[in-house]
Formats: C-alpha cells, structure tokens, sequence
C-alpha cells in the first residue's frame, strides 16, 4: 500500500496527542527520581554522618561544575 500524504490536519492532531501526553511522562519520569534520590539519601544516612558529609560535598561540586559549565557555554 502506498503512502498517502499526510494532512496538515493530521500533523496537528499527533502534535496535540503528543502535547498532551508528554507532562504525564515527565511526572512518571519525576517519580523514579524522586524514588531514587530517597533511596540512595536513605543508604547514605544509615552509613553515617562522615559517608554523608562527603556525599554532599561531591553532589555540591558536581553542581558548581555543572553551573560553570553552562555559564561558559551559554551563546552570548
């Protein structure tokens, strides 16, 4: 069968589907970071203050590095 071409109409409507569906992704896509962030925030207090210390100086770190980063390439 061969191809049709697709109407304007029909573009629009799978764009609307898609826009509809895609903040229903995000939540899901949120709730498993969420999830394990609390896991491994769990694992890290149950090892101790030290272990817990140094994980929020590297996650500290990494944010600074990654603010720098995205100043640095930011288009003027």
């Amino acid at each position: 069968m061969a191809d049709l071409p697709r109407s304007p109409a029909t573009v629009l409507a799978e764009d609307a589907l898609l826009g509809l569906l895609l903040p229903f992704w995000q939540v899901v896509i949120g709730l498993f970071v969420l999830f394990a962030l609390v896991a491994s925030v769990r694992m890290l207090a149950r090892r101790g203050p030290s272990r817990m210390t140094t994980a929020l100086l590297v996650t500290a770190a990494a944010i600074a590095g990654l603010a720098v980063i995205g100043v640095l390439l930011q288009q003027p």
